[in-house]
């Protein structure tokens, strides 16, 4: 549906297309007043994009190319440090924070691999939230439906719409409790977590140093698997390749995981699993009752609110009329949590991950619905703290059971052609980011053969 890296490259390779009419045309969509490229990016780099795009062209030209990346437009989360400027984060509290004086590593990274960087994007308030809303600089709309305007998910909001609506052609976001996977799933792309620790987060201004991880939004499963292994250091000449459906095991988690699907979702769920059982899939049913525990263990809000409280306390005693009163109050949480809550909670995870990777031993990966709902309104969320609440908590439910689990994720579109974006959710524990891959790659080619 959208054009993929792969597909891009090739275009530059043939000289179909130049890096600078690339990046043009991505910058133009950003700019258009009647687009969304002014809820997408908080700060666009237009003369240091156009610079780097024709940089790239002079190598091409000569016969050089630094990756499989080269002289393409990638958009990059308001969350990582550029050397030269201040992270905000989504937010108004930290403007006149001294600039950052280095990159962080993944813009590192990204620069060597020849990428061009188009600019920050949009997200939720400091990374605290599934549904992408910001009081601050507004919510980009949903590309299904912008006549009613929905959410994009969050917390990579801008990250997702700046790929849909063609202004980069994939974006750099993070994922905490799915911040990376449900906008994918609510945008209809394909977003993929990595295991915690798998790419440096160095330079990036953290939500929960326990659960924080970096990964791409794209238009396909080897768009991310690259993206992958250049954000983690890795070489490209070996990426993932598809694994064979039949004989694949997957186990299906009914406890917690399919409450709550609202028809469109269960429909497109239900249909996708028989076009995988039909591929000689083996899909099993399994309970995991620790999944129906957690709400229990982050009854103190968690790691997200503690470590969310470490970090901020000291900018919101001396600014926190600046943040949204949405996050404030999610953040001021943590404050109430001893540090003996905190080793508790660290002996429950590791008990927890236990009991659950024990559930799962001999599977292949682990399905689940990535989001059980369809995109709802902006208006109603923004006007009802209850109902704002409330839908945060469903939307993020089965992402945040992988980050707990300190796994790795993909979420790739399952929906038909012209319906509403559904995302289905391939996790695996930690490490096993490879399998994972290769497994979304051959479930992403089984679906599009059949449409």
């Amino acid at each position: 549906m959208y054009p993929t890296l792969t597909e891009s490259q090739r275009a530059l390779q043939e000289g179909r297309t130049t890096s600078a009419e690339l990046t043009d045309a991505a910058l133009a969509r950003a700019a258009d007043p009647a687009g969304e490229g002014v809820r997408v990016y908080t700060q666009v780099y237009a003369e240091q994009a156009r610079a780097a795009a024709r940089a790239s062209d002079t190598l091409r030209a000569a016969g050089l190319a630094r990756s499989p990346i080269e002289g393409l437009p990638i958009s990059i989360k308001d969350l990582f440090d550029v050397a030269g400027g201040t992270t905000l984060a989504g937010s108004v509290a930290r403007r006149g924070a001294p600039a950052a004086r280095r990159d962080a590593v993944v813009i590192e990274r990204l620069r060597a691999a020849g990428a061009v960087l188009v600019g920050r994007t949009n997200m939720s308030e400091f990374a605290y939230s599934g549904l992408g809303l910001n009081p601050h600089y507004g919510t980009p709309k949903n590309p299904w439906d912008r006549g009613v305007g929905r959410i994009p998910g969050g917390s990579s909001s801008g990250a997702a719409v700046s790929v849909t609506d063609g202004m980069a052609l994939a974006g750099i976001g993070s994922d905490t409790g799915g911040s990376v996977r449900i906008p994918s799933a609510l945008c209809g792309l394909t977003g993929f977590k990595p295991s915690a620790q798998r790419v440096s987060m160095e330079g990036v201004l953290p939500l929960s140093v326990n659960l924080d991880s970096i990964g791409p939004l794209a238009a396909s499963v080897a768009d991310c698997a690259l993206l992958d292994a250049i954000l983690a250091g890795e070489d490209t000449a070996g990426l993932p390749q598809a694994a064979r459906l039949r004989g694949l095991r997957l186990a299906l988690p009914v406890t917690i995981a399919l409450d709550g699907l609202d028809a469109h979702v269960k429909a497109t769920f239900d249909a996708a699993v028989t076009r995988l059982v039909a591929a000689g899939v083996q899909i099993d049913e399994i309970e995991v009752p620790e999944f129906a525990q957690l709400g229990e263990i982050n009854g103190k809000g968690g790691f997200t609110a503690s470590e969310a409280w470490a970090w901020h306390r000291k900018l919101i005693a001396s600014n926190g009329d600046a943040y949204d009163p949405r996050v404030r109050t999610r953040i001021l949480r943590g404050k109430e949590m001893s540090a003996a809550d905190f080793i508790d909670l660290l002996a429950a995870r590791k008990r927890w991950i236990a009991g659950v990777s024990a559930r799962v031993a001999g599977y292949d990966a682990i399905l689940m619905p990535t989001v059980p709902v369809v995109a709802p309104e902006i208006k109603p969320l923004v006007e009802s703290d209850e109902l704002f609440g409330s839908t945060n908590l469903l939307i993020l439910r089965n992402p945040t059971f992988i980050n707990f689990l300190d796994g790795c994720s993909l979420s790739l579109p399952c929906h038909a052609p012209g319906t509403a974006p559904v995302g289905l959710m391939l996790s695996g524990l930690n490490g096993a980011d490879r399998r994972v891959l290769e497994i979304g790659l051959a479930v992403e080619a089984l679906f599009q053969s059949q449409r």
